[in-house]
């Protein structure tokens, strides 16, 4: 071990408070990343069900609209 102690590794000669900190805001900002692309991920899946179901709605109404359009011809046709 390059240190005779526990406290002079911590310690590290002086800078340790440079280093731990350093590696305390670097791994907030990997744990900020992860979180943050997790939120993300969920936003979009449920974007896309919304958009998913948006189009099934719309395919139903056109495809009511259709059927409407279809009885009226028909209605029409047999005048």
């Amino acid at each position: 071990m390059a240190f005779d102690s526990w406290q002079e590794a911590i310690w590290m000669g002086g800078y340790g408070f440079y280093v731990w900190l350093s590696f305390g805001v670097s791994l907030l900002a990997i744990g900020m990343l992860v979180v943050h692309g997790l939120l993300v991920r969920k936003k979009l899946a449920i974007m896309a069900v919304q958009q998913q179901q948006r189009k099934q709605r719309l395919a139903r109404r056109q495809q009511q609209e259709r059927q409407a359009h279809n009885e009226q011809s028909q209605v029409k046709g047999a005048q």
